[in-house]
Formats: C-alpha cells, sequence, structure tokens
C-alpha cells in the first residue's frame, strides 16, 4: 500500500505509462512527475510485465520471513498470555524472547489486548455472524421503569408526578396471567447460555444498551404507551440506517441478502 506522502497514485502511474508510451523519455517525465528514475522504470516494467494489474497497489510484506519466530514458540506465548493474563514484558524473560517480539506475535494472533479476552477462559472474542435470518434468536429480559400515565416526575415536576404515578397504581392493581407456548412442541431448539459470556450475550446485552440510550431513556415520555409507540421508529432505524462499527459502518440489513429494496 502506498504511504501518505506517496507521489504516484493508480492514476499517477497511468499518467506515467501514457507519456512514456507517446514516445517521450522515461527520465524527462520522471522528473516532471517529481520521482525517480528508478521509480518511473520500476512501474513501466511492471505495466510491460502484468499490463494494468501491475499498476494496481500491492502488499509490501515479504513472500517469505525466514527469521520469524517458530510456530511452537509462538503458541507458547499465546499460552502464557491466555492462561494466565502476563503481558510481553512477563513473558520475554520466561521464554527467552525480547518484549517487541512477543507484541508483535500477540498482535499477530489478537492476542495484544486483555479487554479483547474473555477473562475466565483467556479465549479471544470475535464477532459472529449467522448464515441466515433469524437462524438464532437471542431472547433477554430486561426490567424498564413504568411511566404513569400523564407524565412522571421528570416531564411535569414532583408534585404531579407523583399524583400520576399513585392514580397509575392504583388502576393496574389486578394483573392477567401470562401464558407462554411450549417451545419443544413447535421444533425450536431452546439453549441456555452461560452468565458473563461476551460470546454468546454480548450481542443482545449491547443492544438492550442501545436501547436504552437510543430508545427508551433518549427523552421524556408522558405514558408507557407513547415510548412503546416510538419503538417501531426506533427499530426501523437501528435495522435499516444506523451505522454500526462491527459491520464496518452499514446497518444491519446490509447483512441480509433476501430483503427487497433494504435500503429503502
Amino acid at each position: 500500500m502506498p504511504h501518505r506522502n506517496a507521489r504516484l497514485t493508480v492514476f499517477g502511474r497511468r499518467l506515467l505509462v501514457e507519456r512514456v508510451r507517446s514516445g517521450r523519455p522515461v527520465a524527462h517525465v520522471a522528473a516532471e512527475m517529481g520521482i525517480s528514475r528508478a521509480t518511473a522504470h520500476k512501474w513501466i516494467r511492471r505495466w510491460r510485465t502484468e499490463g494494468e494489474a501491475g499498476l494496481r497497489d500491492r502488499s509490501s510484506r515479504p513472500h517469505t520471513t525466514p527469521h520469524r519466530t517458530a510456530s511452537a514458540v509462538e503458541d507458547r506465548v499465546c499460552g502464557l498470555r491466555q492462561a494466565r493474563k502476563l503481558g510481553p514484558a512477563r513473558i520475554g524473560p520466561i521464554l527467552g524472547l525480547p518484549a517487541p517480539t512477543v507484541h508483535r506475535i500477540l498482535l499477530r494472533h489478537g492476542l495484544n489486548r486483555l479487554a479483547w479476552l474473555d477473562r475466565p477462559t483467556g479465549e479471544p472474542i470475535r464477532r459472529y455472524e449467522r448464515a441466515r435470518p433469524c437462524e438464532l434468536v437471542h431472547v433477554d429480559i430486561k426490567k424498564l421503569g413504568n411511566i404513569p400515565d400523564g407524565g412522571g416526575w421528570r416531564t411535569v415536576g414532583r408534585t404531579a408526578g407523583d399524583r400520576n404515578r399513585q392514580a397509575t397504581t392504583t388502576e393496574r392493581k389486578s394483573c392477567s396471567p401470562v401464558i407462554t407456548q411450549n417451545l419443544t412442541a413447535t421444533g425450536i431448539r431452546h439453549k441456555k447460555i452461560r452468565p458473563y459470556r461476551p460470546q454468546t450475550n454480548g450481542k443482545v446485552e449491547r443492544f438492550n444498551r442501545t436501547l436504552l440510550d437510543e430508545w427508551a431513556y433518549q427523552r421524556p415520555y408522558t405514558s408507557n404507551t407513547e415510548r412503546t409507540e416510538t419503538l417501531a421508529n426506533f427499530l426501523h432505524t437501528y435495522n435499516h440506517h444506523r451505522c454500526h462499527t462491527a459491520l464496518d459502518g452499514h446497518p444491519p440489513i446490509s447483512r441480509v441478502n433476501n430483503a427487497p429494496g433494504q435500503y429503502t
């Protein structure tokens, strides 16, 4: 990849080739474009050998690294990191390696930050994604504070808010029972997850936090009904328009391959 101060982009390399093909000397074209003759000859040589593909950016990583740390040693570095949560300065003396070498190994294996590891197991926390929509459904329960009809104290003040709360509580003393359907009978496999395990419950926990910050407590509401009525619009925005860093800035609907008009 070119560095930020590179003289030539892909467009500049094409321009270099066009000027040389027109019959002008390579040295003269190189001077005009502010590059060395060696650089100009390199891109001309690549174009003659590979055509248009030779002008594209490519990795500067070498094809072979004969002095790279042996895989068995890298495994020991990763094992100490995951089992004992040690840093490069502690792992280095144990294995007889310089601390910078240990750091590069941890970086290569995605273990350079403890925050990226599951504390109990030491396993890297990796994002997973199912192949089909609704293949896996996460269910979690989050209790929200009730909003009395007419608004709570944040909306109407302490006196009126307490009066609304007392009136609403009196009206809701009688409740109906809730019956849930047997999931086994429907063929749905119910899988329980271990508590405090971000590999499996991190997605739903993050979604709950987003719900609280951007919907439930985003602004004062005058009743539970008003808050509930805004949920559909929020979910549409969340799924179709809200940027997600885990998806490179795209909305969740971009990962669904069978939804017509998914960006509308």
